[in-house]
Parts: C-alpha cells; sequence; structure tokens
C-alpha cells in the first residue's frame, strides 16, 4: 500500500486520528485529503465531488471518514447522491463513520465498513512491524536454501515473489 485517499473534513478529529494511525502503522503511506464538509447543507454534494475527485487519482484505497456524531450529523452519508458516488467509485473503499453502533447507507455500499475513522485506517494499511517479522521469516526460510550470494537480486526477487503469496 503507497497511497491512499482520505474524504473527510480537514478540521475534524477524525482526519488526526487516521493520520496518527497511519504514522504509527504505516508511516511511507502517501495521504491525499480531499476536504469535505460532513454534514450541513451542501456536505452530500462536496461529499460527491471529493469522491469522484479521490477516484479519479487510482490510488490503493479511499478512506470516507467522520467521526461520531447525533444521526442528523451522519445524515448526508444516508444521501441517494453520497450512496451512488460510494457505490460507483472503482478504487476499493472503507468507509469509517461514526461510532461502532453507527451505520449508514454509505457503510452498505462501500467495500468494507469499519467501525470507526481509526478502525479504516487499520483496516486499509499493513503494520510495518508485521511485515518485518514475516519478511524476517521469509529470509529465515530462504537461509535453509544454500544460495552463494545472500544479497543477490535473485534472492530479494524471490522474498517479494514469497510475500506475495
Amino acid at each position: 500500500m503507497r497511497a491512499l485517499a482520505v474524504v473527510t473534513s480537514p478540521t475534524g478529529a477524525a482526519f488526526q486520528d487516521i493520520k496518527r494511525v497511519l504514522a504509527r502503522r504505516w508511516p511511507l503511506a502517501q495521504i491525499s485529503l480531499f476536504g469535505t464538509a460532513v454534514q450541513g447543507t451542501g456536505a452530500s454534494m462536496e461529499m460527491v465531488a471529493a469522491l469522484q475527485a479521490a477516484d479519479e487519482l487510482h490510488l490503493d484505497v479511499i478512506l470516507l471518514a467522520r467521526g461520531g456524531g447525533a444521526a442528523e450529523d451522519l445524515w448526508a452519508f444516508n444521501s441517494e447522491e453520497v450512496v451512488r458516488a460510494v457505490a460507483a467509485t472503482t478504487t476499493p473503499l472503507v468507509t469509517g463513520i461514526g461510532h461502532e453502533t453507527d451505520f449508514t447507507l454509505a457503510d452498505l455500499a462501500s467495500d468494507l465498513r469499519a467501525a470507526t475513522p481509526s478502525a479504516a485506517a487499520e483496516i486499509a494499511t499493513p503494520h510495518q512491524r508485521e511485515l518485518r517479522q514475516e519478511l524476517d521469516r521469509q529470509f529465515q526460510r530462504l537461509s535453509l536454501i544454500h544460495i552463494s550470494e545472500p544479497t543477490s537480486p535473485r534472492l530479494i526477487s524471490y522474498a517479494v515473489f514469497c510475500l506475495k503469496k
């Protein structure tokens, strides 16, 4: 995972939470913020435009996020326009809207629903520690095979091939 789009309010806590999770789990991630209103008049149309713009970049994943609030605060995520825009994306889309008990129609149209914005960031990215451990396991497996040049490009290619399985 190299690059992801985040569609949310640029001033909300959800974006700060997502950045914090990504810095811990996968600091190499390139984050493109598509700032939008997430509640109130005009929020639905802003979200549609942001989702379409994010999808046009063909990044690895789109996170559609908003922190918790009253049901009325989440209503824009139930609008037909937003639901259709979510369903129309060709880029994998993970929603993290509200808290664990909140469900919206956008959640149902997405590729994957996370309980919170932080959980969406966790689902969308690998953890660097886990990846390092897997690389160590694969290199240990490779050490059982006799290779004259342990740092050869063939070894590295083979390790990458094993990780993709």
